[in-house]
């Protein structure tokens, strides 16, 4: 089935339902809109009509960043959370970035790391799940 990239520039329900299933109904976090969300632009990765991954970027005090990078269970290990990243990356770019930061769940370092991400920083906690601050210029 193909896949579509596409980026909005307001949270759309089929971003924030798959943010839901994943850090809520899979992890037990909160995720809900926050200012962020206003400002960011939403990369959703589509297979057909249905959206299977997500993140959001966006520039914070001339960093970009990357967050609520989620990819639907039954589509992780099969590229889409890599097409994203690459798409993510690329569209950083566009914007002159040079660098992009993301603060990565300890569980899924490994994958950025395979993808250039070098992790800095402590260990911190959000809702009781363990990150660690990773970059890589892009």
């Amino acid at each position: 089935m193909m896949k579509t990239m596409k980026i909005y520039h307001t949270l759309p329900d089929c971003a924030m339902k798959l943010r839901v299933t994943v850090f809520t109904g899979e992890q037990g976090l909160i995720d809900c809109p926050d200012e962020i969300d206003k400002r960011a632009a939403h990369l959703v990765l589509f297979e057909g009509d249905m959206p299977i991954a997500v993140c959001r970027v966006f520039e914070e005090e001339g960093r970009w960043m990357l967050g609520r990078f989620a990819v639907l269970k039954e589509h992780r290990g099969k590229g889409a959370g890599r097409a994203l990243l690459a798409f993510a990356e690329e569209y950083v770019r566009e914007q002159k970035g040079r660098e992009l930061t993301l603060h990565s769940q300890l569980d899924a370092k490994g994958f950025y790391s395979r993808l250039g991400y070098e992790e800095y920083g402590e260990i911190e906690y959000e809702q009781g799940c363990a990150h660690i601050w990773m970059k890589k210029k892009v």
